[in-house]
């Protein structure tokens, strides 16, 4: 895309928001009130608020190689704690994509540098769960079973933080773990049982 091209581009969607309505920027400025965090993957194919039909001020938004959450990486963690403590999301979504740079990266015994502690993160997804992904075939329905139980995982990451389920506990917050289809175009609601998973590691990880 051309530089240039995205400031012309710029003024022509001020204009058509001025047109439909003049108090746009004015109420915009006025501050964010969102129900969901979406922590997604910063693949430039996924572009969020587009595929969710949402408006500037519906979604705060957290995006990094392939959706991770993990709770020594500073920049997720404070997203969290901005997004449940001060904003009030009633929900947090971790949306994943089929054919996902960064999970394909992880399924190959490659060194890729600085990559490398990031992507051990989506290798140890795959050592929890090695007897069922082993145990498909095909090696593109494991790339996106993959896909999906990273989401799974990183979910349950989202619900160890201390802020998260203190949310639950108050005002009843929902994680949702969804997968977007590239080659389709459709959300995935990957209707994750929560309960079922959390039953025995919140011994561990229960905090409030």
């Amino acid at each position: 895309m051309d530089i240039k091209k995205i400031f012309e581009n710029n003024r022509s969607w001020i204009n058509e928001k001025l047109k439909a309505d003049e108090s746009y920027f004015s109420n915009l400025s006025k501050g964010q009130n969102p129900e969901i965090l979406y922590i997604g993957c910063s693949d430039s194919r996924v572009t969020v608020e587009e595929i969710m039909g949402a408006n500037p001020g519906d979604v705060f938004v957290h995006r990094n190689i392939a959706n991770m959450v993990s709770n020594i990486d500073l920049s997720s963690m404070s997203v969290i704690d901005y997004a449940v403590t001060h904003l009030k999301v009633n929900h947090v979504v971790v949306c994943g994509h089929y054919y996902c740079g960064g999970v394909k990266a992880a399924m190959e015994p490659a060194d890729l540098g600085v990559l490398n502690p990031w992507l051990r993160n989506i290798r140890d997804v795959y050592r929890l769960h090695q007897t069922e992904l082993d145990s498909i075939l095909n090696e593109d329905e494991k790339y996106k079973r993959l896909v999906e139980l990273n989401v799974q995982e990183q979910c349950v990451n989202v619900i160890k933080a201390a802020q998260v389920q203190k949310a639950y506990k108050d005002r009843n917050l929902t994680v949702h773990g969804w997968v977007f289809d590239i080659h389709s175009g459709k959300l995935i609601d990957l209707k994750i049982d929560f309960p079922k998973i959390m039953e025995d590691i919140m011994r561990i990880y229960k905090l409030i």
